[in-house]
C-alpha cells in the first residue's frame, strides 16, 4: 500500500513542478512560495491540534530545511530549464540511499549500487548537455542554488524518517506548513527592511519579488552580459506593478498538499522503506521532463533525454533491488 501511495505522490509532484514554473512567470520566488504554502496550510487547517513542545521544535527544524530547499530550488528553476532542474532533482534519492546506509545501517545489493553509479553518471553528463542553457554566469548560479536545494532536501527526507516514528501524518503536514509560511513571511519582511532606498527600494518587498517584464519595466535584472530574463521567466506587463494574482497558485497549493499527504501516509506505514519511497517520488521527473519540453519548448531536449533514460535506468535498478 505504501508503494502505491508513493507512486501517486510522484505523479502529483511532476505536475507540481510544471505548475511552479508557470507561476514564476508572473510572480517571484518568495511570492509564489508564500501564497502557495499559505493556501496549503489553509487546506489542512482542520487537522491542527496541540502536541508536545518537543514535537513542535522538530517540526520547526523541518520547516527550516524545507524552506531552504524550496527557495534554493526555485531560484535554480528561474535560472535553468525545467528539464535540467528535473534531472538534478533526480539525484536526491541516491543520496538518501547512501545516508540511509551510513546513518541507519541499511544494506544495499549490487543492483542498488549499480543504480547509484548510473544516476551519478547521468548527473555528470548533464554538465555537458546543459552548457548551452543560458550564459555561463546564469548556469553556475543556477547549479549552485540547485546544489543547496538537493542537500537540504536530502536532510529533510532523512529527518522525516525520524519524526514520523512518533507523529501522525496530518499533524506533521499541518504544523510544518504553518511554520514554513511564517518563515517565508519573515524572510520577505527582512528583505523589505534591508532593501536600499531609491528607485530600487521596491526590489525587496513582496509586491516586487518578481522578474522584470519583457519591455524592461520593473526592477532591472539580467543573467550576465546584460541578457534579460527569458520569456518563461518574465512576468506580463502587470507584473511590474506588484504581486499579480494567478489561479496557478491555487493549483500549486493543491498539488503539493496532495503530494505531501500521500508521502507522509506512505512513510508512516510500518514496513515502508525511505530509500524506496524517495526513489519512487523522483519518478516525478518523467512527468515534468516531458511537460517541460512540450509546454515551455525548452531546447537541447534530445541530449538531455539520454541522460534522463540513464537516470531512469538507475532509478529502476534501485527500485528493483530494494
Amino acid at each position: 500500500m505504501w508503494l502505491v501511495l508513493a507512486v501517486f505522490s510522484a505523479a502529483l509532484l511532476g505536475f507540481y513542478d510544471v505548475a511552479k514554473k508557470q507561476a514564476l512567470r508572473k510572480n517571484g520566488t518568495f511570492a509564489v512560495l508564500l501564497v502557495a504554502t499559505a493556501l496549503s496550510t489553509l487546506f489542512v487547517s482542520p487537522f491542527f491540534r496541540f502536541g508536545p513542545i518537543e514535537d513542535h521544535l522538530k517540526l520547526m527544524l523541518k520547516a527550516v530545511l524545507v524552506t531552504a530547499s524550496w527557495v534554493s530550488g526555485m531560484e535554480g528553476l528561474k535560472r535553468l530549464p525545467l528539464t535540467t532542474v528535473s534531472t538534478i532533482k533526480g539525484s536526491r534519492p541516491v543520496f538518501v540511499v547512501l545516508f540511509s546506509v551510513l546513518l541507519f545501517g541499511e544494506k544495499l545489493g549490487w543492483m542498488q549500487w549499480l543504480g547509484i553509479v548510473l544516476v551519478l553518471g547521468a548527473l555528470y553528463l548533464l554538465g555537458f548537455t546543459s552548457r548551452s542553457d543560458g550564459t555561463v554566469r546564469a548556469r553556475k548560479t543556477g547549479f549552485l542554488w540547485m546544489g543547496v536545494s538537493v542537500v537540504t532536501g536530502v536532510a529533510s527526507a532523512l529527518f522525516d524518517k525520524h519524526i514520523m516514528q512518533g507523529m501522525e501524518p496530518m499533524f506533521v503536514q499541518s504544523w510544518t506548513n504553518l511554520y514554513i509560511t511564517i518563515i517565508l513571511a519573515v524572510c520577505i519582511l527582512v528583505k523589505r527592511l534591508l532593501a536600499p532606498a531609491g528607485p530600487d527600494a521596491s526590489s525587496g518587498d513582496f509586491a516586487s519579488l518578481i522578474p522584470p517584464t519583457p519591455d524592461g519595466a520593473g526592477p532591472s535584472r539580467s543573467h550576465g552580459h546584460g541578457r534579460p530574463w527569458s520569456p518563461e521567466e518574465a512576468s506580463g506587463p502587470a507584473g511590474a506593478k506588484g504581486f499579480v494574482w494567478d489561479w496557478t497558485l491555487v493549483l500549486v497549493a493543491v498539488l503539493i498538499t496532495g503530494a505531501d499527504a500521500l508521502y507522509f501516509f506512505a512513510l508512516k506505514q510500518p514496513d515502508a522503506l525511505l530509500s524506496v519511497i524517495s526513489v519512487v517520488r523522483r519518478a516525478s521527473v518523467l512527468v515534468s521532463f516531458v511537460l517541460g519540453a512540450i509546454i515551455f519548448k525548452e531546447g537541447n531536449v534530445r541530449a538531455k533525454a539520454f541522460n534522463m533514460l540513464l537516470m531512469a535506468a538507475g532509478v529502476v535498478l534501485l527500485l528493483i533491488g530494494s
